[in-house]
């Protein structure tokens, strides 16, 4: 599958087979890909907390506040992004251009992450809507969480749905 096909493919899953647990060698795969995504000065602020069994469950649980993402209780693993510290040069980067550099080398490693999983033939969901003091408490994590991401495979039925974005005149200005 080449990059097009997986962003046309591509999809917020909210309907997990949560009888079919996700093979270890496809996930060592998403990580790795995870690990070499590009972070500024290759400083690779955030830390994954791989959840599986009852922390997955733990975590899907602190991500329903309020009747959102019910969904993640099927997904058979949760991977929890958790922001830490800049190394120096990025730090200094970020004051000098007040620029939140981290929030930045996130987006990327979700990116490479849902892509990835993908070409996989995994799914996965960006949960931003989250308990942060309790998944921190989960995952025994210091820093903030910034995202959850679930992963597993589809449910049998469950159909691509039309991608409904912005006309490229409203994204794209050519200077």
């Amino acid at each position: 599958m080449d990059f097009c096909q997986i962003v046309k493919k591509r999809q917020s899953t909210r309907k997990y087979d949560a009888s079919r647990q996700v093979e270890d060698e496809k996930l060592q795969s998403i990580l790795e890909a995870a690990r070499l995504a590009p972070s500024a000065c290759n400083g690779q602020p955030y830390f994954m907390s791989v959840c599986r069994g009852q922390s997955a469950k733990d975590v899907a649980k602190a991500c329903m506040g309020m009747g959102m993402n019910s969904f993640a209780a099927d997904a058979p693993v949760l991977i929890v992004i958790s922001e830490e510290d800049y190394v120096k040069s990025a730090a200094v980067g970020s004051k000098l251009k007040n620029n939140d550099y981290r929030s930045i080398d996130i987006g990327i490693l979700a990116a490479y992450i849902t892509a990835q999983a993908c070409e996989l033939g995994l799914s996965t969901c960006i949960l931003g809507w989250l308990d942060d003091k309790k998944i921190r408490q989960i995952c025994s994590l210091d820093h903030p969480v910034r995202l959850v991401i679930t992963l597993g495979y589809e449910e049998a039925g469950d159909k691509l749905r039309d991608k409904k974005r912005k006309n490229m005149d409203k994204l794209v200005k050519y200077v």
